[in-house]
């Protein structure tokens, strides 16, 4: 009875470890271990946002989202309402679909960016290269930093010859 109820009292605390170190990676990584070990061969698509780096130059914004196991058929990117919006879907492999385990999402995927104003989106530019959608957006002409030239002297010292 008594060793019954110790051994009961371990697997609780062991759940209640399990479900911590649990919440700890969803809350690393953006989505729930259970659904995904459950989603592998089971047909349901999740909806996940991909990491996305962003860095500036003065003449340009670079974005980054990482994509491992994208396809350029399965992603698209738009932009709406000042919003950078990209979309698509990462497979699930063969060979993983039955029995599998994976610590990567897979199935929808969904991030949007905000763009500044100043940027001539016109003239964006996107490249998808081993797993990495590279993103650039030129800073609009207006937009750019220029010198502005510093005259010398005192305006006030003029004489007026009357």
């Amino acid at each position: 009875m008594i060793s019954g109820m110790l051994t009961g009292d371990v697997r609780q605390t062991l759940e209640q470890f399990r479900r911590t170190v649990d919440q700890m990676f969803e809350n690393f990584y953006g989505y729930p271990l259970e659904a995904n070990r459950s989603a592998v061969g089971t047909g349901i698509q999740q909806k996940f946002a991909a990491p996305i780096e962003t860095a500036w130059t003065d003449t340009t914004l670079r974005l980054r989202a990482i994509l491992p196991g994208v396809t350029q058929n399965d992603l698209k990117v738009s932009v709406q309402n000042n919003q950078l919006v990209i979309e698509g879907e990462r497979k699930t492999p063969e060979g993983f679909d039955k029995n599998g385990f994976t610590q990567l999402a897979y199935g929808k995927i969904y991030a949007t960016v905000s763009l500044p104003p100043g940027l001539d989106l016109d003239k964006m530019n996107c490249r998808l290269h081993d797993g990495v959608l590279d993103i650039q957006v030129p800073v609009a002409e207006q937009m750019k930093p220029r010198q502005i030239q510093i005259q010398t002297g005192d305006p006030q010292r003029k004489s007026i010859s009357a």
